[in-house]
């Protein structure tokens, strides 16, 4: 029996060492017992040391950086569970493409989760001021992440607050920033941090502004903000009586009368509509695309929706996703992506650890172009020249939110980013130049994957399709 000593529990080259070290020498997984000790050189006494020239392997890249993720997770069985696939990848060099594999499988589960740890890290850490009159102006926070990914996101936070002194004390390690420099020092408790500031009347009063009760899903958003991070939020202390009143807020939000979009929106839209040339009415707006879009006269398919569907999200969104055109449950709502195939990218933003709130989500096509069966409208595609006629709308979306990357899902979708077909399986994972200076990202519409019959094809199909919504939130952070 081997025992292996690492240095820290994120002791990555520490265990890449020692892992090369034993599959080099042909110690079977079985044989090996993983354990940290800051403490001691890298094998248990008694221990032969590393081989000083050990025949060189080579290993996927997607296992160097899935293991790099894994090494984060609190799981005691990362470090085993990373040199039993390293181990087999050996015999199996195709193993990492193997989807429903258990051991693959759950060294990405493990990843996802710390990819989701390290979101919530960046949406949930809340700064309160140190007061101390003999030292600058400097912020202190306590956090607890469900993984060990401090140091991972403690860059975001030097970015992100480049100009202001702060630490960040978590159990495990505390992140300090003094302006210039990251440090590191030994984890905290939480009487360490200081407990209130009047910041937190402002964290208050903005989250009771932004609360929707209409929209309000109470699962979904304990799920968003897990209630393991509250005692450390300062607009938590809302929570309970917001959605208490929601029903009642919702019946008196319903009840008010329909807004009217400016008239001078829609005059403006409807001269758009009728002349793509005008550029002087190009919309500045994401209200008053809104409002164009719904007067748009620009080819036939006004007749046939409901409504024109525009886009939806923040103005500042650095991720856009670009479908076909809305559904039937789009069409009636209004709102992209809130039927059958928004759920499965819910589903899929959800694993990827992407927040749909920090994207904006919209389409090719504004209005639904559909067939009547009896009384159900069913899909049809629209052609090249509903795409090219509504392309004026999309890049008038895409002009006013400026996103860093923008990902064309389904064919319909590539044809109005890129402006030519293109086949998604060959240019998946790849980062496009466009002229605006976007990266473009091609994948799946997520309806192909309502449609895959095959179960084991259909979850190979999904996790594809979540790899690429990962791939491109890394490329616009």
């Amino acid at each position: 029996m081997r025992l292996v000593r690492l240095a820290s529990e994120i002791d990555f080259d520490g265990w890449r060492r020692a892992a090369r070290a034993l599959r080099t020498e042909g110690v079977a997984p079985e044989a090996v017992v993983w354990t940290v000790d800051g403490e001691g050189d890298l094998f248990a006494a008694g221990q032969p040391a590393l081989a000083a020239a050990a025949p060189a392997f080579t290993v996927p890249k997607d296992f160097v950086e899935l293991a790099q993720e894994a090494i984060l997770h609190r799981s005691d069985e990362r470090f085993a569970l990373m040199y039993r696939v390293l181990w087999r990848l050996g015999a199996e060099p195709a193993l990492m493409h193997i989807a429903t594999d258990p051991d693959v499988a759950r060294l990405r589960d493990m990843a996802r989760n710390v990819d989701k740890a390290a979101h919530k890290m960046k949406a949930f850490v809340r700064f309160r001021l140190v007061s101390d009159p003999d030292q600058p102006e400097t912020y202190a926070a306590w956090f607890e992440p469900a993984h060990r990914v401090a140091e991972k996101v403690a860059p975001f936070f030097a970015r992100r607050f480049t100009n202001v002194r702060f630490s960040i004390l978590t159990p495990d390690v505390c992140v300090h920033w003094d302006g210039e420099r990251l440090g590191f020092s030994p984890g905290a408790d939480p009487a360490d941090a200081p407990a209130h500031d009047s910041l937190e009347d402002y964290w208050r009063t903005y989250y009771a502004a932004i609360f929707n009760p209409a929209r309000l899903k109470v699962a979904q958003m304990q799920k968003e903000m897990p209630k393991r991070y509250w005692r450390n939020l300062p607009e938590a202390r809302l929570i309970p009586e917001l959605i208490e009143a929601a029903e009642s807020r919702t019946a008196a939000m319903v009840a008010q009368p329909p807004t009217e979009p400016s008239r001078r929106i829609v005059r403006q839209a409807a001269r758009v509509s009728r002349d793509a040339t005008y550029d002087a009415t190009v919309p500045t707006t994401l209200e008053e695309v809104w409002g164009g879009v719904q007067v748009c006269r620009r080819c036939e398919l006004y007749r046939e929706g409901t409504q024109g569907v525009a886009g939806e999200g923040p103005k500042t969104a650095k991720l856009m996703f670009v479908g076909e055109q809305p559904g039937d449950q789009e069409d009636l709502a209004g709102k992209p992506f809130v039927g059958p195939a928004g759920k499965v990218l819910d589903r899929a933003l959800d694993e990827a650890g992407v927040p749909r709130g920090e994207t904006f989500v919209t389409n090719a096509v504004k209005h639904f172009r559909h067939e009547l069966r009896g009384k159900r409208r069913l899909h049809k595609t629209p052609d090249a020249g509903h795409v090219e006629a509504c392309r004026w709308w999309l890049d008038a979306e895409r002009a006013i939110v400026r996103p860093r990357v923008i990902v064309a899902l389904g064919g319909t979708a590539v044809l109005s980013v890129f402006g030519k077909p293109m086949a998604i399986g060959k240019f998946r994972q790849q980062a496009i130049q466009l002229p605006d200076q976007a990266q473009g990202v091609v994948t799946y519409h997520p309806s192909y994957l309502l449609r895959v019959p095959d179960a084991e094809v259909k979850a190979k199909a999904f996790a594809l399709f979540v790899d690429d919504l990962k791939f491109a939130w890394k490329l616009a952070a």
